[in-house]
């Protein structure tokens, strides 16, 4: 079983529809995992039925037991987040102020207060309209701890694809170079890197290929509306070149990436014209590299 997994140095361009082309053109084959937990969006290409859910528990937050507290405000006071909040001369725990150092927990006279872990998402199992699988997240509002949630649905997909023998587990990972990114790639067969032909997609190309090459992993890329600016795509090349990153394929601007989007479908279910062709040969060159790596 091969792990390929689809980054971007930033967001904005086509990362997640390419990657959901590629599921659909894996069908069975491959078990997807959405890794891009703060911003999960494949559910709206993939058609999944959220079969299996589970909430995800990371961090610490303090609690403040109101039974056995005496309203001394010694927590408030030593709270250096100003998280320990005052209503009504109740004291309450601020959950998105809060970081769960313990401090105040440590000098409370009466042990009023605890630390708890709080849920920080929900992970899925669904059905995908593949005839496949996705292991699938979502981020709670102002949590933190996004790279153990992506671990855990990278472990829950490849532990599905191990045992029902599946080719492929396709990974969409966050933009970016930040922890969730850095989860993502951890154990990776292979890296595509979806970039453009623009200012800041060349800058995080760079960027995200430094990262990528801490952990030596084979990286191939695919430049995405490269018609756009010729310049900056031959400049792209030059770098994919240089540091002899495998050039998968320009893809040009098309108004169908949005249309298909609009309609709940990949690029590939929604055209049928060059794009589509395109997309199918970037796929099957992906599968070639990876078999080789």
């Amino acid at each position: 079983m091969k792990e390929i997994v689809v980054i971007s140095g930033k967001g904005g361009t086509g990362k997640t529809s390419l990657t959901a082309s590629f599921a659909y053109l894996g069908g069975e084959d491959v078990i997807v995992a959405d890794c891009d937990v703060d911003a999960a969006d494949m559910h709206l290409l993939l058609e999944p039925d959220f079969e299996e859910k589970e909430d995800f528990y990371s961090g610490e937050l303090a609690y403040i037991k109101q039974d056995q507290c005496i309203r001394c405000g010694k927590c408030a006071k030593v709270c250096r987040y100003d998280a320990i909040l005052t209503i009504h001369n109740v004291f309450t725990v601020d959950s998105l102020s809060c970081e769960g150092c313990g401090y105040c927990a440590r000098i409370c006279p009466t042990n009023a207060i605890i630390n708890r872990k709080p849920i920080a998402g929900t992970w899925y199992i669904s059905n995908i309209k593949t005839g496949s699988i996705m292991v699938h997240a979502k981020l709670g509002i102002g949590a933190d701890n996004s790279g153990k949630l992506v671990a855990k649905v990278k472990a829950e997909a490849k532990e599905i694809a191990e045992d029902e023998f599946k080719d492929y587990v396709i990974v969409d990972g966050s933009p970016g170079i930040g922890c969730p990114v850095v989860s993502s790639l951890s154990g990776a067969s292979f890296v595509v890197i979806v970039t453009e032909p623009s200012v800041s997609g060349l800058h995080d190309l760079k960027r995200v290929y430094e990262l990528i090459q801490k952990f030596k992993i084979k990286a191939g890329c695919l430049i995405n509306k490269s018609d756009i600016n010729p310049k900056l795509t031959e400049e792209i090349e030059t770098f994919l070149r240089i540091e002899n990153i495998e050039h998968i394929a320009n893809l040009p601007y098309d108004e169908d990436f949005t249309k298909a989007m609009t309609n709940g479908q990949t690029i590939v279910e929604y055209s049928n014209g060059h794009l589509k062709e395109m997309i199918d040969k970037s796929w099957n060159k992906i599968k070639q590299l990876v078999t080789n790596n």
